[in-house]
């Protein structure tokens, strides 16, 4: 397992601890579509289908370990895993749902600023 040599220090800016929480790919839309009802891994990946499996199951893993998400596997065959949010991971609703309006509004100029470079 890797380890980072040199840890991140939150203690002096707790903003870098939502920041590297929702800048890690997919994250952000995971955590969206997990409070929307979304919770099983199978439809994670139908509603994020350009992300890669692997990738999706990577991050569900790291969110978990986060302590944003609570995965729940059901005793039956086929195996039946759910997800839910976790106090910290709901907590994040408000911060992405603030990040949607913001891209919403200023998508069009984005869009146009970015095509000269």
């Amino acid at each position: 397992m890797y380890v980072k040599k040199n840890p991140m220090d939150y203690s002096d800016c707790p903003v870098r601890i939502a920041i590297d929480v929702l800048s890690s790919s997919w994250n952000a839309w995971l955590i969206s579509e997990i409070s929307k009802g979304v919770v099983r891994p199978c439809d994670l990946q139908r509603s994020i289908s350009i992300a890669p499996k692997r990738v999706l199951t990577k991050q569900l893993g790291e969110l978990e370990k986060m302590g944003i998400l609570e995965k729940k596997v059901y005793p039956v065959l086929p195996l039946k895993v759910e997800y839910s949010l976790t106090e910290a991971g709901k907590g994040l609703i408000p911060i992405i749902d603030q990040m949607w309006q913001w891209g919403d509004h200023y998508k069009e100029d984005y869009i146009n600023n970015t095509k000269l470079i």
